[in-house]
């Protein structure tokens, strides 16, 4: 089998591009031909694919070509070119983020965002089969009529940690929050909700907010508000990290805070708990199935809610402990050999599967 894995963006620390990467690895290790084709490419990363122009469009039975699918791409208008000639493609879908969020923030943003669920409508009757990361992600295939779909997790290569001995000092609590500065992760919330346990419980408390800028007024409006809520001294927005920071911060948190409003998935929800970090999570999307019952999920956003949650955990050292070790054992069955192993099976059955189909309609001889 030869799978040719379409990107739209391969780009340093994107959850989506680690994830072709991983996949791009399994495949090999498993015997098979692969390649990785984008539209855009950061400059580190050239030498990981070809830009997808370069891409033989003529149909091979022996080829499968999987596209990623979370944002408006060209891309898509070729695949569906090169399905209708008789080229095998699947959809790996990571989800799109609704337009409505970034109305107000970002208008180029929701533009595009529109654009990409109609190229994902379109891609319906090219694809032959759609995985998703999340049940939830399943579903809209569903609905858009896709079919048929199946659940196979993002590849995440997190290293599971172990369990830490150190009990969290409430009075200066470390929270931490990880993903790109964009209305959907609702940092807002998450401030809004840190400012009301300073006040109340931890006057030492910090917020760290690790991610680069999606909606560079959306930042501006957090920092605003940080400064209107007497939070800003103890707020950082790091922008961008390294691994390592990243790793250094993590080590360093005491609960990991997700109110986001919309996932396909949560990569950073489980870098989190594979570092001994308890979540404490908003139960919205995808992020329900993505913790599995090894955080603290919300069904409300109140601030006050939210502070009384977090305080209540981390004053409670067993029953920290006992989100710790959840949290690392569901990391490990998220471990990225288990989710690349899965989405190979899924792909091997589908080659499988036109293998039978050529043999089937053959003449009998």
């Amino acid at each position: 089998m030869r799978v040719e894995q379409f990107v739209p963006s391969l780009v340093p620390h994107d959850a989506i591009s680690n994830h072709a990467r991983f996949l791009h690895a399994a495949l090999l290790e498993a015997g098979h031909s692969a390649a990785i084709f984008y539209e855009h490419v950061h400059p580190s990363m050239v030498s990981e694919g070809r830009p997808y122009t370069e891409c033989d469009p003529a149909p091979d039975p022996s080829r499968l070509i999987l596209y990623h699918a979370s944002t408006s791409s060209s891309m898509a208008a070729w695949l569906v070119d090169a399905a209708n000639g008789g080229q095998r493609v699947a959809l790996d879908y990571h989800n799109i983020t609704p337009s409505r969020y970034f109305a107000r923030w970002l208008p180029s943003a929701a533009f595009s965002m529109d654009l990409a669920r109609a190229e994902l409508a379109g891609l319906r009757t090219a694809s032959s089969l759609a995985v998703a990361d999340s049940e939830y992600n399943r579903c809209e295939l569903a609905e858009l009529g896709f079919e048929p779909t199946t659940v196979c997790p993002l590849i995440v290569d997190v290293e599971v940690r172990p369990v830490r001995s150190r009990v969290p000092a409430p009075a200066s609590a470390s929270w931490l929050f990880v993903g790109r500065i964009a209305p959907n992760k609702c940092q807002h919330d998450v401030i809004a909700a840190f400012a009301v346990y300073r006040k109340l419980f931890a006057p030492a408390a910090t917020l760290t907010l690790v991610g680069g800028v999606t909606a560079e007024r959306y930042r501006r409006s957090l920092q605003e508000m940080a400064d209107d809520l007497e939070v800003a001294d103890a707020v950082e927005l790091t922008g961008p990290v390294t691994s390592d920071a990243l790793a250094a911060h993590l080590d360093a948190a005491d609960v990991f805070v997700c109110l986001s409003e919309h996932e396909g998935f949560c990569a950073p929800v489980v870098e989190a708990m594979a570092a001994g970090v308890p979540v404490v999570a908003f139960a919205a999307a995808a992020l329900p199935e993505t913790v599995d019952g090894a955080g603290l999920l919300l069904d409300s956003k109140d601030p006050l809610a939210v502070a009384v949650a977090v305080h209540d955990l981390l004053e409670d050292p067993q029953a920290w402990d006992r989100l710790v070790k959840a949290g690392l054992g569901r990391a490990r069955r998220l471990s990225r050999q288990a989710s690349a192993a899965c989405l190979v099976s899924a792909l091997e059955d589908l080659a499988g599967e036109a293998r039978r189909t050529e043999c089937w309609g053959a003449p009998d001889r």
